[in-house]
């Protein structure tokens, strides 16, 4: 099992849960971030101030999936968050030990 986290612009949210659904995906756990990479951050006027953005709103995205659904889920993420333009974010793999679904008890692959 694998941990997908994806760090993407919020305006993509939707379009991505939507591929995820797509490709069999029932679970999705959102959070709503903020950071800057290359991007850095950029300025802003408000009321005449101008003032620095130096971290940028983003939203997180894990999935626990199987390791067979791996390279679907990194494909659907990649080609639906994108933009082309800088800022379009990351997507981190990781090894997932256990799972467990508290309600039944279930664990592994069946709780997923």
């Amino acid at each position: 099992m694998k941990l997908v986290s994806a760090v993407i612009k919020p305006f993509k949210l939707d379009d991505v849960r939507e591929a995820l659904s797509d490709i069999g995906i029932q679970g999705v756990t959102v959070t709503e971030v903020k950071g800057f990479g290359r991007q850095k951050g950029h300025t802003e006027l408000y009321r005449g101030a101008e003032y620095v953005v130096d971290f940028l709103p983003k939203v997180k995205l894990e999935v626990a999936v199987d390791d067979g659904m791996v390279e679907q889920v990194i494909e659907a993420i990649s080609q639906t968050a994108n933009t082309g333009k800088i800022g379009d974010g990351k997507i981190f793999v990781m090894p997932l030990e256990q799972v467990i679904r508290i309600r039944t008890g279930e664990t592994g692959s069946d709780a997923l």
